[in-house]
C-alpha cells in the first residue's frame, strides 16, 4: 500500500462498492442531522490529483488540503492517485472516500464535496483510467493536477487523462525540466503554478509601469535582471520571462541583456526586478513575501519617484483557480 495513500483521510471502502459506500455515508450522516448531498449545490467540475512516486506522505497531505479548499469554493468530485512503488508486492487496487459539507456564502448555501482516493500498484495500471472515469461525472471538464512527478516517462501510460483534461496543472518549483518539453495533446492547457502564484506581483509591476510610455520604457534599455533568494528561484525565472514578453510588446528589445541572479540565504527581500539604462535612468522594484511588503523606485527622466506596496503570493487554493480559470 502507498504511504501516500495512508496519509491521507477518509474511510476504506472496496473498490468496486466506492458508489454504494458513499450513499451510506451520506445516509448516515443525514440520519444524524448533518448535511448531505441532497442539500449540495450543483458540482461544477472533475478534479484529479496525481502524486509521483516521491511525494512524501506530509506533502501529499498538505496537497489533499489546498484541494479541499479549493472544492470548497468550486464544488466537484476529486479523485485522488496514489502509485505504489514499482517494489511493491501488491497486485490490487484500494480506495478510499471522503466527504465534507460546509456553508458557502449564505445559509441555505450548503456545499458538498467528495474524495476518492486510489492507490495503485504498476500491475493494476491498465485498469486505473476505468476506475477514474467510473468515479467522475462525464458531463463535467476534468481538470488534472500532476504533482511532482519525478520525470515523463510515465505519461503516456495516463494519455485517456491527459486528452480528456481541459487543463493540465504542473508546478514549475518543482517539476522536472521534461515536464515543459513533453508533447502535451493539448499544450495550450498546460497552465504553471508559479505563473498562478505571481499574479499580485504581476498586476503591481504592470500597473505601475502603465503609467509610463512604451517607448520611454524601451529606449536605451541594456539590461533586466531578476534576483532571488534560493526558495523563489522558479518564481524568478517566471518574472524575468514574463517581463522579457512585456517589455517586447512595447518596442524593439532585441539587443537587451536578461539575466537572472541569487540573493543570499536570510536576504531581506525575495524578488528583485531591476532595468538598467547605462545612466541616472532607473527603475526598480523589491519585494518581500515574508512581509507582504514591496517597494518601487523609478527615474525615467521626469524625475525620481519612490513608492511603497502591498504585495504577496497567492494562497495554493487561490493559485489553483487563477491556473484553471484565467
Amino acid at each position: 500500500m502507498s504511504a501516500v495513500f495512508d496519509a491521507l483521510p477518509g474511510l476504506d471502502v472496496p473498490v468496486d462498492a466506492i458508489s454504494s459506500s458513499f450513499a451510506k455515508m451520506w445516509d448516515d450522516t443525514a440520519a444524524e442531522g448533518g448535511a448531505s448531498p441532497a442539500d449540495l449545490k450543483a458540482t461544477q467540475l472533475n478534479f484529479v490529483l496525481h502524486f509521483g512516486f516521491v511525494t512524501a506522505p506530509k506533502d501529499a497531505l498538505e496537497q489533499f488540503q489546498v484541494t479541499l479548499r479549493f472544492a470548497q469554493r468550486y464544488p466537484c468530485r476529486v479523485v485522488v492517485l496514489c502509485p505504489q512503488s514499482p517494489d511493491d508486492p501488491a497486485t490490487d487496487m484500494q480506495a478510499k472516500i471522503y466527504g465534507e459539507c460546509f456553508l458557502g456564502k449564505s445559509k441555505g448555501d450548503t456545499r458538498c464535496v467528495e474524495f476518492v482516493a486510489l492507490s495503485y500498484p504498476q500491475a493494476a495500471r491498465r485498469f486505473l483510467e476505468n476506475e477514474v472515469s467510473i468515479c467522475l461525472s462525464v458531463d463535467l471538464p476534468l481538470y488534472y493536477w500532476i504533482h511532482r512527478f519525478s520525470g515523463t516517462a510515465r505519461l503516456p501510460d495516463y494519455q485517456r487523462l491527459l486528452t480528456r483534461a481541459k487543463c493540465i496543472l504542473l508546478d514549475r518549483a518543482i517539476s522536472t525540466p521534461d515536464m515543459w518539453t513533453y508533447p502535451w495533446p493539448r499544450p495550450a492547457g498546460v497552465r504553471d503554478l508559479v505563473q498562478a502564484r505571481l499574479l499580485h506581483v504581476r498586476q503591481g509591476i504592470g500597473q505601475f509601469l502603465a503609467s509610463y510610455a512604451p517607448a520611454v520604457l524601451v529606449g536605451g534599455l541594456r539590461g533586466v535582471t531578476v534576483a532571488h533568494r534560493p526558495e523563489f528561484a522558479a518564481e524568478g525565472r517566471v518574472l524575468l520571462a514574463w517581463t522579457r514578453e512585456r517589455l517586447a510588446q512595447c518596442g524593439d528589445v532585441a539587443t537587451v541583456n536578461y539575466a537572472t541572479a541569487s540573493l543570499p540565504d536570510g536576504a531581506p527581500n525575495s524578488l528583485e526586478l531591476s532595468f538598467d539604462y547605462g545612466g541616472a535612468r532607473q527603475f526598480r522594484w523589491e519585494g518581500d513575501f515574508a512581509h507582504n511588503c514591496a517597494r518601487f523606485e523609478a527615474d525615467f527622466g521626469g524625475g525620481r519617484t519612490e513608492l511603497p506596496a502591498a504585495v504577496s503570493l497567492l494562497a495554493p487554493e487561490n493559485a489553483l483557480s487563477e491556473a484553471i480559470f484565467f
